[in-house]
């Protein structure tokens, strides 16, 4: 049991020695704030430095308090305090712990002043606790700070911060912070040449930023260099450009294909000219809003499922709305396509005019679950933002049903039957006005599901289809009436074309350029991209 006494004896001694060590630690960084309130500027500006050089964050809300100036100095004891204006009185509070510290008058404390040269040893020592910081994310958003101020003061703090970091990423952002400042000091030419190059590895349009500012302001082979910089970095943001270009492109072709995959198949199977498409894909954007107040209201901790029970809801109550509108309005004017047109856009006012009716005009708040939200952001500042990325995802898995359904399924073949040869498919005994009716329900519901997407990245009101008709029609007659891969290539096609016209033309004359080369398109190809093949044609 010896060994077991000497043990005990050994921890309760170092208890014993622990215990002072912590209040000493305690009592030295309370001087050390109290001293921030004794001398003039130039010894209240040392005892900054001194109070960062113990490297303790707890005094980052002190430092703070005093560069916004409100910190204050009690005269009875020197103590310093956060103090707040109550009425006549000043309201303390600890400034380590933030706990109340009582009342006191105006003549009982006084506040400490700051000058420019306090200003630049506050943010200095703010810099250096926050390149010290556990967080990670804390420590490269400082480094990221760091970089865009250049501030020469902050090399020696940014070296010894290199030296202690682990992390490689924010290791190399504190070296380029480190360049960016030696590139403002009056360091040596070769020092100079060797930041250009640091920083001109970043690639990013706040190096290039740095780069131009030495350009302007040198000259030599320091002029030299800066300008070579320059050139690469233009040269791979020009590439990082057309990257997100093709980004933008391709999620705005996913939005136009799932706006034009219903209309495809109602156009290809019946050759109906539905003018109300749109109002479907209102229906689903809306049909998602009242899914979302049903959670808000009942069951407020499951609102991150509510996207996954609104697509199936919103596929049944457009579905259900086309089914009626095919059955009491579209199925007595087949073969008399202008009066097809003026019904559906009748059609569209009485369904945009009921949804004002009974939510109003103004738009409607759609919240966006958890798990879409955020970005990604890859190489070059290309940046994804995560509901673009499952609405593509959203897409092709539409698009991959849909196709599966056609391809693979009883009624995807009378579907077809019916597209190639009517009179044929009603002699074989395919029921083709129920095909057309279930077709057409099928491509009102795909719109619908197509509005539950939009109502993420767009603003839910009575006009939200009418944005997306035209665009629809478009992407169909470019790819090829009713064929499925037709319109996933003219979708895709037509939004990245858009997105690299709108830069140089804008919006809505990138628009008229890309209405004008389809227009001119069909002209030498009437049928499209991908013709659909039909016995009756070829007969």
């Amino acid at each position: 049991m010896k060994w077991f006494a000497v043990a005990l004896f050994c921890l309760l001694g170092a208890a014993v020695t622990a215990a002072p060590s912590a209040a000493q630690e305690a009592a030295s960084l309370r001087a050390a704030i109290d001293a921030l309130g004794d001398g003039n500027y130039k010894d209240r500006a040392g005892a900054i430095t001194a109070l960062a050089a113990l490297g303790d964050p707890a005094v980052t809300p002190v430092l703070e308090a005093l560069a916004a100036g409100q910190l204050y100095r009690r005269k009875s004891d020197g103590a310093v305090f956060i103090a707040e204006r109550d009425g006549k009185l000043y309201k303390l509070s600890d400034p380590l712990s933030g706990e109340a510290a009582g009342k006191d008058g105006r003549r009982a404390v006084k506040k400490i002043k700051v000058n420019n040269a306090m200003r630049r040893a506050v943010r200095d020592a703010l810099g250096a606790l926050t390149l010290r910081h556990q967080d990670p994310a804390v420590r490269a958003a400082a480094a990221e700070v760091m970089f865009n101020n250049g501030d020469p003061a902050s090399i020696e703090m940014l070296t010894a911060a290199i030296a202690a970091e682990e992390v490689a990423e924010i290791r190399e952002t504190m070296r380029t912070a480190r360049a960016a400042a030696v590139l403002n000091s009056d360091a040596g030419e070769a020092e100079k040449l060797a930041a250009v190059m640091v920083v001109a590895v970043r690639v990013d349009r706040a190096a290039l930023a740095v780069l131009a500012r030495l350009q302007a302001g040198s000259e030599g082979a320091l002029r030299q260099a800066a300008s070579d910089g320059i050139a690469t970095i233009e040269e791979r943001l020009l590439l990082w450009d057309v990257l997100q270009n093709v980004w933008y492109g391709i999620s705005l072709g996913s939005v136009l294909l799932l706006a034009a995959l219903g209309l495809a198949i109602t156009f290809g199977v019946m050759g109906v000219i539905n003018m109300a498409h749109g109002e479907m894909v209102m229906l689903g954007a809306y049909t998602t809003y009242v899914v979302q107040e049903i959670f808000r209201s009942q069951f407020p901790s499951a609102f991150d499922y509510s996207l996954l029970v609104a697509i199936p809801t919103a596929f049944a109550v457009a579905g259900l709305v086309g089914l009626a509108i095919e059955r009491g309005v579209i199925r007595f004017l087949y073969g008399r396509p202008l009066e097809t047109l003026l019904a559906t856009w009748g059609l569209s006012l009485i369904l945009q005019q009921a949804v004002r009716s009974i939510f109003g005009a103004s738009n409607r708040k759609v919240g966006t679950p958890s798990w879409i939200s955020g970005s990604v952001e890859l190489f070059g500042g290309v940046v994804l933002t995560s509901n673009r990325i499952w609405i593509v995802v959203f897409a092709i898995l539409v698009f991959a049903l849909l196709t599966l359904v056609i391809r693979r399924t009883q009624f995807g073949l009378q579907m077809r039957a019916v597209t190639q040869n009517r009179p044929m498919a009603n002699a074989v005994g395919i029921r083709s006005g129920w095909v057309d009716a279930l077709t057409f329900g099928l491509g009102s519901a795909i719109a619908g599901m197509a509005g539950v997407a939009l109502s993420q990245i767009d603003n839910v009101s009575p006009n939200l289809g009418q944005s997306y008709i035209i665009d629809s029609f478009l992407v169909v007659v470019f790819g090829g009436v009713g064929n499925l891969w037709g319109t996933l290539l003219g979708a895709l096609s037509l939004g990245v074309a858009n997105k690299f016209l709108e830069p140089y033309a804008g919006a809505v004359l990138g628009k008229i350029v890309i209405l004008v080369a389809v227009i001119l398109f069909i002209q030498k190809r009437p049928r499209g991209l991908f013709a659909l093949k039909s016995r009756a044609v070829e007969a």
